[in-house]
């Protein structure tokens, strides 16, 4: 929890405004496209099977007043990923709000402190500004291209990063 969400396992509940923040093709370019109501129950179902296979995976972000879900964030780290992710997601609605920063993290105390993660990046599309001052808010640096697995192979992406001696050194909280 943060002073304005609520950071949890997803749930059945949350797939109609996940399935909806998904359908939206110019606010999920740069996270997979946009889905169907089909494909995104299957990426719906992955995220939530995670938590079985792994014992983590990205959290639903609520607000705590009003218990509307905002977005998924936390770590992701699939098969053949090029290491410990924090990655987000916010719904339209969400962003230009803070949640990014505050459930970022948050997520990220917690993989550093639960899961004893020692470093954590985040998988950037270049062309997705917003993200990389999110990345660069939290501490992290450009570290370069990297390459997702097939078949996400097909993406251009940057590989932004920290470790976590460096995360609990930085100055102050974001």
């Amino acid at each position: 929890m943060t002073e304005r969400l609520i950071l949890r396992p997803p749930t059945q509940d949350d797939f109609p405004a996940f399935a909806a923040m998904m359908r939206e093709a110019d606010h999920v370019k740069f996270i997979g496209g946009a889905l169907t109501q089909t494909m995104a129950w299957r990426q719906w179902a992955t995220i939530t099977g995670a938590w079985v296979l792994n014992g983590f995976s990205m959290f639903s972000v609520l607000e705590r007043e009003t218990g509307t879900w905002v977005g998924r964030i936390g770590p992701w780290m699939p098969h053949g990923w090029p290491g410990t992710e924090v990655g987000w997601g916010l719904a339209p609605a969400a962003t230009g709000k803070g949640y990014g920063i505050e459930a970022a993290t948050a997520a990220i105390d917690w993989v550093f402190d639960t899961l004893g993660w020692t470093d954590v990046i985040h998988v950037i599309n270049p062309a997705n500004k917003p993200s990389e001052a999110l990345a660069a808010r939290l501490g992290s640096t450009n570290l370069g291209p990297t390459q997702l697995p097939a078949p996400m192979d097909v993406y251009q992406v940057n590989k932004w990063g920290q470790s976590a001696q460096d995360w609990r050194a930085r100055p102050s909280k974001r």
